[in-house]
């Protein structure tokens, strides 16, 4: 496990904290590059996503929303094809501008795919919005408090904000296990998580 950065007082100016969590995210872009070499494709989200259905059962009628993974991400597609068969509707995010919350577009196998900015791979605009009701988050670190580390352009807050002002909404960390850290420096706009799940775990945040 990495050695932790300590969450930083409310009172730190903002132009500090960016410079603390873009120094974060280059180190734990690092370390996750690092986890991902060493598993074969598919295997870590194979894991989590038979731990995730050992140890906790979606609602009827719930829709997941999870990403199409990027990189060196942790793949969550084992975990949605799953929740697709077992009849639950999936959405993937969209970015729709800058500063603004993300919005979900239906996925199904036959989704076709169009580039959706940041490097992304989105569901063409033909595809249905949805709204999730169990959002499977990407993220560089994470800590037990439920914080995690995102990619800087802040899209998971706003669409957390927003998705929790109208209604129910479990929030899912979705993260290799040595992403973990002692805290994440945050500040207090920063949404938390409602759970943690990983190729070794299943945390629920109290």
């Amino acid at each position: 496990m990495p050695s932790a950065m300590t969450a930083p007082p409310a009172s730190l100016p903002s132009a500090s904290l960016i410079e603390e969590k873009a120094a974060f995210r280059r180190r734990m872009s690092l370390i996750r590059r690092d986890l991902a070499a060493t598993q074969a494709p598919g295997e870590a989200g194979t894991r989590a996503a038979d731990l995730f259905f050992r140890q906790f059962t979606l609602p009827e009628g719930a829709i997941v929303s999870a990403y199409w993974p990027m990189g060196d991400e942790l793949d969550p597609r084992p975990l949605i094809h799953r929740a697709q068969e077992a009849g639950h509707a999936v959405g993937l995010p969209v970015v729709v501008g800058k500063a603004q919350p993300l919005v979900f577009r239906d996925w199904t196998p036959e989704t076709r795919f169009v580039p959706g900015g940041f490097k992304t791979e989105v569901p063409e605009p033909s595809a249905p919005e949805v709204v999730p009701s169990i959002l499977m988050v990407p993220l560089l670190a994470f800590d037990l408090a439920g914080y995690r580390l995102g990619y800087g352009g802040g899209f998971y807050d706003r669409t957390l904000t927003r998705l929790r002002a109208a209604g129910r909404i479990t929030a899912i960390g979705f993260a290799y296990e040595g992403q973990l850290v002692d805290a994440v420096p945050r500040a207090e706009y920063d949404q938390p998580l409602d759970a943690i799940l990983t190729e070794r775990s299943f945390r629920r945040i109290s």
